[in-house]
């Protein structure tokens, strides 16, 4: 069974950084060559796309985070982080990272807030 498992939210102020990080655990699963997406939602709205990484390392970000956000994968540690700089308060959500391998996995979300 694969579980995916985000951590590195919290609280910051407005132009501050932040460094997320999506595990993988589960029998041989490994994050290496699986497209993997960082999606974030705040209540009340639909779940929305902010960047995603192919299996062959292509990236791609929604506008509102295009040059302030990148997305990486960590092939010793397992994992695909989103490193966010310059944080607006809209960027203020729950951060989910999501795997597509055979099926779509989720994690359970990692809570960013942004202070003005």
């Amino acid at each position: 069974q694969v579980q995916l498992v985000e951590s590195g939210g919290g609280l910051v102020q407005a132009g501050g950084s932040l460094r997320l990080s999506c595990a993988a655990s589960g029998r041989n699963f490994s994050l290496r060559a699986k497209a993997v997406g960082w999606y974030r939602q705040v209540p009340g709205k639909q779940r929305e796309l902010v960047a995603t990484i192919t299996g062959g390392g292509y990236t791609n970000y929604a506008d509102s985070v295009q040059g302030r956000f990148t997305i990486s994968r960590d092939i010793a540690k397992n994992t695909v982080n989103l490193q966010m700089n310059s944080l607006k308060p809209e960027d203020t959500a729950v951060y989910y990272c999501k795997v597509s391998a055979g099926a779509d996995y989720w994690g359970q979300g990692t809570q960013v807030t942004v202070s003005s």
